[in-house]
């Protein structure tokens, strides 16, 4: 049985690497995002529906994530808290920022950080996909370094032969 080699078709549309799909991502932000003026970022809204979100769809009540929180924050979290900071008729009552990575945790969502985050153009990956990048980063450079590596020798060869 002989196999055939298949040909990659090199006409169509190339994978885009992961950086340039953030980049995309982010062009794509800024250029839809909407007013820059007086109140535009305003997340107070968007956070307090993120974190009702992410309460619903944890599959735990309100004490259960209390409790997680307070153990890893080693402070008091109390399903009280949790309420006052989802509450649609309690506005003002607005979570401190340091309890958002205890919160993501102890529902297993990040869509809290993430109403935050989108705002100030910033795109969050997970730590796995975090170091990928980076490792795709590290690659690109290696590539665009050896590429001026080869034109200096070139550059290098052409010089010496114009001397003989």
């Amino acid at each position: 049985m002989s196999k055939r080699s298949k040909k990659i078709d090199k006409s169509g549309p190339q994978q885009l690497n992961l950086f340039d799909e953030i980049q995309r991502i982010q062009q794509d932000l800024a250029a839809c995002r909407p007013n820059t003026g007086e109140g535009s970022l305003n997340v107070t809204e968007k956070l307090r529906q993120a974190m009702a979100r992410a309460i619903r769809t944890s599959g735990k009540d309100r004490f259960q994530i209390a409790g997680e929180m307070s153990h890893l924050l080693g402070r008091q979290v109390t399903k009280m808290m949790l309420d006052s900071w989802t509450a649609e008729s309690k506005p003002g009552n607005r979570p401190p920022a340091d309890i958002l990575p205890a919160f993501c945790r102890a529902t297993a969502s990040t869509e809290a950080i993430e109403a935050l985050n989108e705002p100030a153009g910033i795109f969050g990956l997970p730590g796995p996909d975090a170091l990928r990048a980076e490792i795709q980063k590290y690659a690109e450079q290696e590539r665009r370094a050896r590429s001026e590596k080869r034109k200096r020798e070139l550059f290098l060869g052409e010089m010496e032969r114009r001397r003989k």
